[in-house]
């Protein structure tokens, strides 16, 4: 939908008997344009036929981190304690924003419940939102501080050597905040959250939302946060640390790998897909383990597979796609990710999905 047409949509939603007289005069537009934006909502099945009665919605909701990314890359080995030739790049991050991101560019309608500052960076971050079509008015903003931010250096290789996250704003996404936002929660079809909100509010989400939940790890430590719930999570994606980390279990070979999947399913998680970096994922929905393949690319940059990988996999969920179509569209927009230097890739769509899987087949 276009930022005109979901404005309507809102309009609509909160008085279904507004008039069209009523809704130019809100938008500053000629009534024929209303007529117009009314009919491209029902062909988009937004409304269904005359009388304004409204489709069902059907989104995604996503809690958790938004950022400002600052990514920086040598040219050569890092030198510790010493100044590194290389290049900067700064762009819109958080793990949950970024997941919201890659699922516009997916066709799927979102909304981002998350934190921001209240300064220059939170108001580019909405602009961007709004244009890419992912629903914002949920964040929210606290007077006089800063967007949170996350810095990492990348080595010559384009791995993450090290990162600083200056993300104490989070922990204002309380239970009450969420609370307030139950009823957006509650329509949406999924929802994904990441740990980098605090651990009471995870364990409120997930004791109180009657909807399937994604889980994203996000790190090793911030995943010891749903230790004792992980049961509650329809899916979860962690990579091998995390998931060592979750279970206990150390995995050294495709035994003790499958034994950590197991160790997830027994505890009621539906789905589990391991990453493993270039050797692939492991995946499991308790009738199937497997592990596949990555598919072949140039690494540019491998901050945000992980958020891709996530968003691909709960499109595929949205869609009704088995767990090992789920992988390998999460794959393949990993892919993408990693073939960008940029933490989104301009080129995540539906169209280049589909191009990567018919290589690798």
């Amino acid at each position: 939908m276009t930022n005109r047409e979901q404005e309507i949509l809102k309009w609509i939603e909160e008085n279904p008997f507004i008039s069209q007289a009523e809704l130019a005069e809100k938008a500053d537009i000629a009534r024929s344009s209303v007529a117009v934006h009314i009919s491209n909502l029902i062909k988009k099945g937004k409304i269904i036929g005359k009388g304004y009665i409204i489709q069902k919605k059907s989104f995604i909701s996503v809690i958790g981190g938004t950022n400002i990314d600052i990514s920086a890359t040598s040219y050569s080995p890092l030198k510790d304690y010493d100044s590194n030739p290389g290049r900067v790049n700064t762009s819109f991050g958080g793990v949950a924003r970024n997941i919201a991101d890659n699922l516009s560019r997916l066709n799927q309608d979102v909304e981002l419940i998350t934190v921001l500052g209240d300064d220059f960076n939170s108001d580019e971050i909405k602009r961007n939102c709004k244009t890419l079509g992912i629903g914002i008015s949920n964040a929210l903003t606290i007077p006089n501080s800063p967007t949170s931010t996350y810095i990492s250096i990348l080595n010559d290789n384009k791995d993450m050597k090290i990162a600083i996250s200056a993300m104490d704003l989070y922990e204002n996404l309380t239970i009450e905040y969420i609370k307030s936002k139950k009823d957006i929660i509650e329509e949406s079809k999924l929802c994904i959250i990441d740990t980098n909100i605090p651990k009471e509010t995870i364990e409120f989400i997930v004791n109180n939302f009657n909807i399937p939940i994604f889980l994203d790890c996000v790190s090793t430590t911030k995943a010891l946060k749903i230790v004792d719930i992980i049961g509650k999570f329809h899916t979860i994606k962690p990579n091998k640390l995390e998931a060592e980390a979750i279970s206990g279990i150390k995995i050294t070979d495709s035994d003790s790998l499958k034994k950590c999947a197991e160790f997830f399913i027994n505890k009621g998680v539906k789905q589990v897909f391991i990453s493993l970096g270039e050797k692939g994922v492991f995946f499991s929905n308790g009738e199937i383990y497997s592990q596949h393949p990555s598919f072949k690319t140039s690494i540019l940059n491998t901050t945000g597979a992980g958020d891709a990988f996530m968003a691909g996999i709960a499109y595929s969920y949205i869609e009704g796609l088995d767990i090992l179509e789920s992988c390998r569209n999460g794959i393949a927009c990993a892919t993408i990710a990693i073939s960008s230097d940029k933490t989104i890739s301009d080129n995540m769509n539906l169209e280049n999905i589909n191009i990567i899987k018919e290589e690798n087949l």
